[in-house]
């Protein structure tokens, strides 16, 4: 039996035997943004709503840092460099990239380049797992991802299949660098946490996330708006708007998301995360204030439920990764 399979047989951990199936959950959480976010950005742009979550996760999780500040040390300067680049890339500027794109398509009706360009994601992290991580995937593999982007294709260009077409024809190339940009972010995001998670505990790496994020994301709402930038703020955006995405979509999706990783193949795990867009779409089709009331479309429900058929399957299937110690955080203190 080899090493990745008695890692996992061994395990008796839920989270662990289901891992690719959570990392789904979590992805599925960001997507729930969308109805707290609804009610902010009319006074509030996209940065300032990222930077004051921010804040507030990196305030909960401050204990966590200073309780496991000795096992920060087993990072090690490229470990430290990967943490770097998720809390900077995959969480702040990556988010700032993605929405630029989204607004210079919407003054030019490009939406499906920005969003036919981001799905190049789970590609570029494929790659990047097997260039960084050495991870190497069985032939069924490749048939399941190609289903998989179909399905997510399927979800998000149902009303006009060829409209990425189009505008990947007639489309503006900054929208395409930009939406580019965000997906090589993200991408990384996903490969070099599963790097870092090899030591240090997913507390400890949801924690880094988010306080070394907080710094850029200040520094890029001074740069945009000035000082000015912190004085749209009402009290009535933190309850329960502000609050309630630092807490689902941020804090608990994300600590769900790195102790699933911790036990998933990067190359799995950005299948998985494509739950996400398909989670959004759908939410969309939600009367307001959850939704736009977008119309929902037969082949919506056949994407989704073929995305959820390729995620159970490479669960069922997946190779084991090769063991990553999670540590718990009492173990973590000083």
């Amino acid at each position: 039996m080899s090493t990745e399979r008695t890692a996992v047989s061994t395990g008796g951990s839920t989270i662990d035997r289901f891992s690719v199936l959570l990392i789904a959950v979590a992805a599925t959480l960001w997507a729930t943004d969308a109805y707290f976010r609804n009610q902010l950005v009319s006074h509030l742009s996209a940065t300032q709503i990222v930077v004051a979550e921010d804040a507030l996760v990196s305030l909960f999780l401050l204990p966590v840092l200073i309780r496991s500040r000795g096992e920060l040390n087993k990072l090690g300067a490229r470990g430290w460099l990967a943490v770097a680049i998720i809390a900077a890339g995959a969480q702040a500027l990556a988010t700032i990239l993605f929405t630029a794109s989204f607004s210079i398509a919407a003054q030019h009706q490009l939406f499906a380049e920005t969003f036919v360009l981001q799905q190049t994601q789970p590609l570029i992290a494929i790659v990047l797992a097997w260039i960084v991580l050495g991870e190497r995937r069985r032939p069924w593999f490749w048939p399941a991802a190609a289903v998989a982007i179909a399905a997510v294709y399927m979800v998000l260009f149902a009303s006009d299949p060829l409209s990425p077409v189009s505008a990947l024809q007639n489309g503006r190339l900054e929208v395409g660098l930009l939406a580019l940009g965000a997906a090589v972010l993200w991408a990384s995001g996903t490969v070099l946490g599963r790097f870092a998670l090899g030591s240090i505990s997913f507390w400890s790496m949801t924690a880094l996330r988010f306080t070394l994020a907080f710094p850029v994301l200040v520094i890029v709402v001074l740069a945009q708006s000035g000082l000015g930038g912190f004085g749209h703020y009402r009290v009535s955006d933190f309850v329960p708007n502000l609050l309630a995405i630092a807490i689902v979509p941020g804090l608990l999706a994300l600590l769900l998301y790195y102790r699933a990783l911790s036990k998933t193949p990067a190359s799995l795990a950005t299948i998985a995360e494509m739950a996400y867009p398909v989670a959004a779409t759908l939410i969309a089709s939600a009367p307001p204030p959850w939704g736009f009331n977008q119309p929902l479309y037969p082949v919506q429900v056949l994407g989704t439920a073929l995305l959820l058929g390729v995620i159970v399957f490479l669960n069922w299937t997946r190779e084991k990764a090769a063991p990553v110690v999670t540590r718990p955080l009492s173990v973590a203190e000083g």
